[in-house]
């Protein structure tokens, strides 16, 4: 299971390499602009609310929160390669940054801004110079990743892990549409998120899952994981 999943992690990190060289070449101009116009031209903005809020949860505060209380679950039990899994959101929050500082990709001008969130959390107050990739998405797909994972390697019934696994799809789906309806992101930024993501998310999961085999284990059973 370790081999595979630092190799898919390996697989992935080219992948956002190469996007990343692609987005810098602009190549994705038409494509993002053409896909904000149709989804803002497609769905009615009295959606802007229900969007705006439900963006709180791949803010940095609510993600990185969330490692940090599995970071204390595994502190309790002493499962330091867990915390050093669940700390790898902050090197994947800090290529984003660095991204954002160097991949020239101006975000979307202030006429598709459709956000209407007023909120003190600190992130909403950064600003950095260009948009790529999208730090909502990096950390809510890391999250995501590690939890498929939990999903696809536990012995728990077929059914559980079904309902478990496309909740979790579909709260990555409709996390990307949000920050491309509200004018937060381009599709580029959402797409180089989702690579960062999962790339972070495979390696993490090597020490998060470290027990495991791969026929799977049964959770229930485990200490710690959940």
């Amino acid at each position: 299971m370790k081999t595979k999943l630092f190799l898919l992690s390996l697989l992935l990190l080219l992948f956002f390499t190469y996007f990343s060289y692609t987005v810098a070449k602009e190549r994705w101009q038409k494509t993002d602009f053409d896909t904000t116009v149709k989804l803002q031209d497609h769905i009615s903005s009295r959606f802007d609310g229900t969007f705006s809020y439900f963006s709180l949860l791949g803010s940095a505060e609510v993600t990185i929160g969330f490692c940090l209380m599995f970071i204390f679950w595994a502190l309790l039990r002493r499962r330091w390669l867990e915390i050093i899994g669940w700390l790898m959101i902050i090197p994947a929050s800090a290529v984003e940054i660095f991204g954002k500082l160097v991949v020239f990709h101006p975000g979307p001008p202030v006429l598709f801004h459709r956000s209407i969130l007023h909120t003190s959390l600190p992130s909403f107050y950064v600003h950095t110079n260009f948009s790529y990739p999208s730090g909502h998405m990096t950390r809510t797909i890391f999250i995501i990743t590690v939890f498929a994972l939990m999903m696809i390697y536990s012995s728990r019934n077929f059914y559980y892990r079904f309902t478990i696994f496309c909740s979790l799809i579909v709260l990555a789906f409709l996390m990307a549409l949000t920050r491309v309806y509200l004018g937060e992101h381009w599709l580029s930024d959402v797409i180089g998120g989702t690579f960062l993501g999962m790339t972070t998310g495979f390696f993490a999961s090597i020490l998060i899952l470290r027990n495991q085999t791969d026929q799977g284990i049964d959770f229930t059973k485990t200490k710690g994981l959940i």
